[in-house]
């Protein structure tokens, strides 16, 4: 199976883990396994744990990942904690969480991901369940409109579920190229020429079908609950919803003191559970924009551990 992978932000992932060679580490994202191979490849008598909820994704990291000390696992990253306790493990030394759609996703037209080739309308990154088809065909006006605003944050997602709305009356909607036209008929002309009008529609949808940002907020409660003391959550995010929660749940982490600003002394006793790496999220250099385009909206955030929840 072709399956090309750039892995993005590769070497801030490395050092923003701090790899230990006797270290247990979670790929929550394996993808072609660019970033999973780089992490096994520094271990010793350490371990390695890759997920993916793509089975194709898994078919190719198990093959690349071969002779390294690396498990990989069919799952939903959000389930982290349930795959480290099957494996008895009560905490690791690092997590890589590698967010949203794969360029392998994208590029392979009959996975139904991508607005410049027509397809099956599909967008399931685990291959199951509800699909973008069942989506646009039977969700309602309401619901199409919201979804386009919110997870698209799309100005025009009324106009857009409107025409969704209306073409299906008469026809299914069954390619991403029926799709994109739809959405180009519904948006005005001067948005037209200034970009692709399809981007924020299509990725609202894909976010929708596959739950994203509530997998997301699962797996990074439960990746943070998951690392040692002194170990390091990396995260790489694509788009604002994605980096706002990620920066939203960062902050969390590192609240101290929650008592109202009036009280003389502390009486909470809440301290900071983690400590940000990086202030600002780190993103490609011009070196590695020129090489692979896709890296140009990544933000990679970084937290460690200090202590643990039921800590004093």
């Amino acid at each position: 199976m072709e399956f090309n992978h750039i892995p993005v932000l590769l070497n801030e992932c490395i050092d923003g883990l701090n790899i230990k060679p006797d270290g247990i580490y979670v790929d929550g994202t394996v993808g072609g396994a660019g970033h999973s191979k780089e992490i096994a490849r520094r271990l010793q008598s350490g371990k390695l744990i890759a997920i993916d909820r793509d089975p194709e994704a898994v078919s190719v990291a198990t093959e690349r990942l071969k002779g390294l000390n690396a498990e990989v696992v069919h799952a939903n990253f959000s389930s982290i904690d349930e795959i480290l306790r099957e494996r008895e493990i009560s905490g690791v030394d690092g997590i890589l969480l590698d967010l949203g759609v794969s360029s392998h996703q994208l590029d392979t037209t009959e996975r139904g991901f991508s607005y410049h080739t027509d397809a099956p309308l599909d967008m399931r990154m685990s291959k199951v369940g509800v699909s973008a088809k069942d989506i646009v065909n039977t969700y309602s006006y309401e619901s199409l409109s919201r979804i386009i605003f919110e997870y698209g944050e799309e100005k025009y997602a009324r106009s857009i579920a409107h025409a969704i709305v209306k073409y299906r009356e008469d026809n299914e909607i069954l390619t991403t190229g029926e799709l994109a036209d739809i959405i180009r008929s519904a948006v005005p002309q001067k948005a037209r020429r200034e970009k692709n009008p399809c981007k924020k529609t299509f990725q609202a949808i894909r976010i929708a079908v596959n739950d994203e940002l509530g997998h997301i907020s699962l797996a990074l409660d439960r990746a943070f609950d998951s690392l040692k003391v002194g170990g390091r959550l990396c995260v790489i995010s694509f788009h604002s919803l994605e980096d706002r929660l990620v920066k939203g749940r960062f902050q969390t982490f590192c609240q101290g003191c929650i008592c109202p600003p009036d009280f003389p002394v502390c009486v909470c006793g809440k301290t900071p559970r983690g400590k940000l790496i990086n202030r600002k999220p780190i993103e490609a250099s011009a070196l590695e924009l020129e090489k692979n385009k896709r890296s140009r909206s990544a933000k990679l955030r970084v937290i460690e551990k200090i202590k643990e929840n039921d800590e004093p």
